[in-house]
């Protein structure tokens, strides 16, 4: 099983750059590569909500499940 996650997606359809991103929800652009490359074990809903508001999108459009 494995969480893909869609943030390259989202970023690319809000036509947003990701030092952009990083800037907007408070994190650093290294840890927001973490999330983007998939190498994250976790993520704080509290990072997730500020993604989501900023890209104006739902979780579920940045992470999805693939058995």
């Amino acid at each position: 099983m494995a969480i893909i996650v869609n943030l390259d997606l989202m970023l690319a359809k809000r036509k947003m750059k990701s030092n952009e991103l990083a800037d907007k929800i408070g994190i650093t652009t290294a840890n927001l590569s973490i999330l983007k490359t998939g190498k994250a074990k976790a993520i704080r809903f509290s990072t997730l909500e500020a993604i989501c508001e900023a890209l104006d999108c739902q979780p579920a459009d940045i992470l999805e499940y693939s058995p």
